[in-house]
């Protein structure tokens, strides 16, 4: 694998699209190899499960107003019988899985130069099903940020911006006694959804949502993802990375926000996926998980997601599940 730093030769720069071939679908879950799938299944010592979904309604009403409700709706043929069917089922509404077609980069298209107009209503390039076909299973790893504040004594506000930085990453993991096996699945704990979802429906209606702890937008998170041979990064926040963006390495020159939508200026997101080919997770729920692992000390674990096999899909539930 070349580094991080290898890679501004690439074309375009900083991308792995040479690394992983022409017409690749898969990127960075190319890195769980057999071998490594089979090492990360040792990890399973006690058989405890935690399910890393939250219900696909628990973020109702979603936060940026684009996602309507959900709305689920059983009929019956006879007495007999039950069926059921879902309207306005928006697939990145909840605990969620980018597929490598959902955010391109403005300069250089979306993963593995798929452009705008390929990239339509029609198209399966890059969609959710290539992961779902064999699914995506390895070594999980949790960094557990609240708690690494707390016990340095540091405040921590979960609904505020903070831009987590490689070395704060590095702190983390340190404290916790975790090493870097490669293909690893990051999971990070910043706490947004947990104190989110502990606000009333009606303060939720009013709070302001694009304030979180998250990844800094900064190049050095990309060579700390990229070097350690990351498969898949998940947070329990709505980005993954800081929001809003304060301070970025990745804006675009005389970049104009868009009519409608997020403004996905100077994201994380833009050269994480489109560039990388990075699996990115976003609102997983992590307490539980969390909890159990400060409580034995053991911060990683086996786990398995399985999103939606639907063609085309640019988003999934992840149907997450770690395994300690």
């Amino acid at each position: 694998m070349p580094t991080y730093d290898e890679l501004a030769s690439a074309t375009p720069p900083h991308s792995s699209w040479e690394v992983f071939g022409p017409g690749d679908q898969l990127g960075t879950i190319n890195l769980l190899t057999s071998d490594r799938v089979a090492a990360a299944a040792t990890m399973i010592r006690t058989g405890r499960r935690f399910g890393l979904d939250y219900p696909v309604t628990a973020f109702e009403p979603y936060p940026t107003g684009t996602r309507r409700p959900l709305e689920h709706h059983v009929f019956a043929n006879n007495e007999w019988h039950r069926d059921d069917w879902v309207d306005s089922f928006y697939l990145q509404s909840s605990s969620q899985l980018d597929a490598l077609r959902h955010i391109a980069h403005p300069e250089h298209g979306f993963y593995n130069g798929l452009d705008s107009e390929r990239n339509d209503e029609r198209s399966t390039e890059l969609g959710i099903h290539n992961w779902a076909a064999a699914g995506i299973a390895g070594r999980g790893v949790l960094l557990d940020v609240p708690r690494h504040y707390a016990e340095q004594g540091l405040p921590y506000d979960p609904s505020e911006t903070l831009a987590i930085g490689p070395e704060m990453l590095d702190a983390v993991a340190d404290a916790q006694g975790v090493a870097w096996h490669g293909g690893d699945l990051l999971l990070l704990r910043t706490g947004w959804a947990e104190h989110w979802l502990a606000l009333t429906p009606e303060a939720r209606r009013v709070a302001p949502w694009r304030r979180s702890p998250g990844l800094a937008q900064r190049e050095g998170i990309l060579r700390w993802l990229w070097d350690r041979e990351i498969a898949l990064v998940a947070a329990d926040n709505l980005a993954v990375e800081a929001d809003p963006v304060v301070d970025s390495d990745f804006r675009t020159p005389g970049e104009v926000p868009p009519e409608k939508g997020v403004d996905h200026s100077g994201m994380l997101h833009r050269p994480l996926i489109a560039l990388l080919g990075m699996a990115v997770g976003e609102l997983w729920k992590l307490d539980e998980l969390a909890a159990d692992c400060a409580e034995d000390g053991v911060y990683d674990f086996f786990l398995t997601c399985k999103p939606l096999n639907l063609p085309g899909g640019v988003g999934s539930p992840p149907n997450a599940i770690a395994i300690k």
